[in-house]
């Protein structure tokens, strides 16, 4: 079972306890109770909750993040800096090598954008923000080669639709940077 199954599986389970409670505290809202009795109750099931929360998250917690952090390729990494502005990218090197990590330099001169990159199919295949004053890298290899498109994914005003940029991925790809 893959770790997104796992977290999948939490995830859901999470959100019945939570929809089940929430009917339950909705059905008995109106009822009349004298405070005192549910007091006591109401903490021996919050101390329960709490311990029950911690024995088990976090283990699974644990067991969730044990890949972390992710080892980085031993490969050099091809390097491309990618510059937002409203509204368009900027990128110094459009051609990258195939199944070669790319390290991308994402940072914009004036707005929040976002930092998309999409296959041939409309699939996002990796994404981070660019932000003035502050570089995020983001590394991902492609393995397939083909023209990728790169789309702000955060609005950044009246011409955001039309930010978009292109990286294209062969197996000799452009000069090393």
């Amino acid at each position: 079972m893959t770790v997104q199954t796992v977290s999948l599986l939490l995830s859901a389970a999470a959100i019945l306890i939570l929809a089940a409670v929430f009917l339950r505290v909705r059905v008995l809202a109106h009822a009349v109770e004298d405070y005192a009795p549910v007091q006591g109750r109401a903490y021996r099931i919050r101390a329960i909750a709490f311990w029950l929360m911690l024995l088990v998250g976090l283990p699974i917690s644990i067991w969730l993040l044990r890949d972390m952090p992710y080892e980085a390729d031993a490969t050099e990494a091809q390097i491309v800096n990618a510059t937002a502005a409203q509204w368009y990218w900027e990128l110094d090197r459009e051609d990258v090598s195939l199944n070669r990590p790319v390290e991308f330099h994402v940072a914009s001169m004036d707005v929040n954008h976002g930092f998309g990159i999409y296959d041939a199919a409309g699939r996002l295949v990796a994404q981070t923000q660019a932000m003035p004053g502050y570089v995020n890298r983001l590394v991902h290899k492609f393995d397939a080669p083909g023209t990728y498109r790169v789309l702000c994914l955060e609005y950044c005003g009246l011409a955001h639709h039309g930010m978009m940029a292109e990286v294209i991925v062969s197996e000799t790809g452009g000069s090393d940077g």
